[in-house]
C-alpha cells in the first residue's frame, strides 16, 4: 500500500464550502500539522468561518489570490509546505453560463499559477524533489450529462463537459495531469459529486431551500424538477481526500460520491418535510415550492463509480442521506443571524 505523509499543508480556498470544513477535520484528525489557508475572499469565502482557530498555533490565514504566484511561492518556503490541497474556484454553475471570463481566469489561469509555484519551489529549487503531493479537487462534472439509465461515471470516462464551468475544470485537470507527466510533479485528482453540509454558501439548492423556506419565500425549482445528483456530505468527501493523500497512488484521479441519487424535487420534498417537523406552524412549506424555466444547457444527472476509490483505499461515506441531511438542517437553523456572509447574494439561485 502506498503510504505519504502530509506533514505542512497550504489549502487554497480554505475559506469557502468544501474548504472550511477541510480545515476544521484536518487539524482535529491531525493536531500537529499546520495548516495554511490561502484565499482570496470573494463573494462565497468568509475568514469568520475560521474564527475559532485563531487562537491555534498550527493556523494560518494568507489572504491573497492564487493568481500571485510570488505569493504562493513564499508561503511554500516559509511554512516549509510538503502538501498542496487545492480547492479555491469559482464553482457555480448558474454564474459560469452569464459571466464565464471569471471561472476561465480562476480555475484555469490560477490552477497553473499553482503548479508553476509548487514545481519552481520543490523541484527547481530542490526543496522537495520526490517527497510532495499537489492534490487538485475536481468535480464530476468535467464528464458531462448521463441519461437515467447510462452506468455512472469511471475514472476513465471520456471528459465531455457542457458548461463554462465545467469546462474551466476539464481543462484545470487536463493541466494537473500534464505537470506529472512531463515535469514529474508528484499530483492526484478527486472528482467529487455534488457536496452538501454546513458553510455552504446559500446560493447552492440545499441552504437556499432551507434560509427560503425559514423566511416563508419561493423555492425555485428548474424545469420539472427531475435532475438527478449524487449528494455526498462533505466530511465523507474530506475522508476521500484524506484517504487520497495518505495512501492513494501519486498521478492517480479517485472518482468520489456518496452513492445516493436523488432528483432535486425529491431532495426539496425531504426538506420541506424535515421544516414541517421542526415548525408545524409553517407547514405545509411544500407551498412554497415554484417552478421556473430551466437554465440552458442543464445537465440531466450526475453519477460517479466509486469502485476504484473503494477498493484501493476502502472509501465509504459514513453518513446516510437522511443522517446527512438532518445534521445540516440543524446546523443552518442554529446559524441564522449568527452566520456571517456577503447578504447582497443571499437567496439567488
Amino acid at each position: 500500500m502506498t503510504t505519504y505523509q502530509a506533514k505542512n499543508l497550504l489549502v487554497t480556498g480554505g475559506a469557502g464550502f468544501i474548504g472550511t470544513n477541510f480545515v476544521y477535520y484536518w487539524l482535529a484528525q491531525y493536531p500537529d500539522a499546520k495548516v495554511v489557508v490561502l484565499d482570496a475572499l470573494t463573494y462565497a469565502g468568509n475568514q469568520a468561518n475560521l474564527n475559532p482557530l485563531n487562537d491555534n498555533p498550527n493556523y494560518i490565514f494568507s489572504h491573497g489570490n492564487i493568481l500571485d504566484q510570488a505569493l504562493v511561492e513564499n508561503l511554500l518556503r516559509q511554512y516549509e509546505i510538503n502538501t498542496v490541497v487545492h480547492f479555491a474556484a469559482e464553482s457555480h454553475v448558474d454564474r459560469s453560463i452569464y459571466r464565464p471570463d471569471a471561472f476561465f481566469k480562476s480555475n484555469i489561469d490560477g490552477t497553473h499559477s499553482l503548479l508553476k509555484a509548487a514545481k519552481k519551489v520543490w523541484m527547481d529549487e530542490g526543496h522537495l524533489p520526490t517527497n510532495h503531493r499537489f492534490h487538485h479537487v475536481s468535480t464530476d462534472e468535467v464528464y458531462g450529462t448521463l441519461s437515467d439509465t447510462d452506468p455512472a461515471f469511471t475514472e476513465l470516462t471520456a471528459y465531455a463537459p457542457t458548461s463554462p464551468y465545467a469546462a474551466s475544470k476539464a481543462c484545470s485537470d487536463h493541466i494537473v495531469r500534464s505537470y506529472q507527466h512531463t515535469y514529474g510533479l508528484q499530483i492526484s485528482i478527486s472528482n467529487c459529486s455534488n457536496n452538501y453540509g454546513p458553510w455552504q454558501y446559500p446560493e447552492k439548492l440545499i441552504p437556499l431551500t432551507i434560509s427560503n423556506l425559514k423566511a416563508s419565500k419561493a423555492i425555485p425549482i428548474y424545469g420539472d424538477g427531475l435532475q438527478i445528483r449524487d449528494w455526498l456530505y462533505v466530511d465523507d468527501h474530506n475522508r476521500g481526500i484524506e484517504l487520497i493523500l495518505n495512501q492513494g497512488r501519486a498521478g492517480e484521479t479517485y472518482n468520489l460520491g456518496g452513492n445516493n441519487e436523488q432528483t432535486n424535487i425529491s431532495l426539496v420534498r425531504l426538506l420541506c418535510a424535515a421544516m414541517d417537523e421542526a415548525f408545524p406552524n409553517n407547514a405545509p412549506h411544500e407551498r412554497h415550492i415554484t417552478y421556473v424555466n430551466d437554465r440552458p444547457g442543464h445537465d440531466r444527472r450526475y453519477a460517479v463509480d466509486t469502485t476504484k476509490v473503494t477498493q484501493e483505499l476502502a472509501y465509504q461515506p459514513q453518513e446516510t442521506y437522511e443522517s446527512g441531511i438532518q445534521k445540516t438542517l440543524e446546523w443552518y437553523l442554529s446559524m441564522m443571524g449568527k452566520w456571517q456572509i456577503n447578504a447582497s447574494l443571499f437567496g439567488q439561485h
